[in-house]
């Protein structure tokens, strides 16, 4: 299940944004993962939430952007999504394409809050 090594490194990434600000704590993390990359994504959030099980980065949430392979027409450049196996343009119906999305696995963003300093237990002079 490579899944799980996967999440590892979208945690380690997510610790060394986290380190880059100071005073903050990462609350979401979005990753964008192509039907092409062979990546289950119930497998990754299933490894993902094992993973920062009692860790430091407990509730953090993983926001997964599926995307879908798309080509590009050689002939027409019309861009079309390719749907069982038929590269086909829909509109000249040349089959010589190129591949431009759905391979993806690319960390979209981390979200993170800022710590506000606690009043409570201080006394004011």
């Amino acid at each position: 299940m490579h899944e799980m090594g996967i999440a590892n490194s979208i945690l380690d990434a997510v610790r060394t944004e986290a380190r880059r600000y100071p005073g903050t704590q990462p609350m979401k993390v979005g990753v964008r993962l192509g039907e092409l990359a062979a990546i289950d994504p119930e497998s990754l959030r299933f490894c993902f939430d094992a993973l920062i099980l009692e860790s430091d980065l407990e509730g953090l949430l993983l926001e997964i952007e599926w995307k879908v392979r798309r080509h590009r027409c050689r002939a027409c450049s019309q861009e079309f999504e390719v749907r069982d196996y038929n590269f086909e343009c829909p509109d000249c119906h040349a089959v010589d394409s190129e591949c431009i999305a759905g391979d993806e696995l690319e960390l979209a963003y981390v979200e993170v809050e800022e710590y506000e300093p606690c009043a409570v237990g201080t006394q004011n002079s």
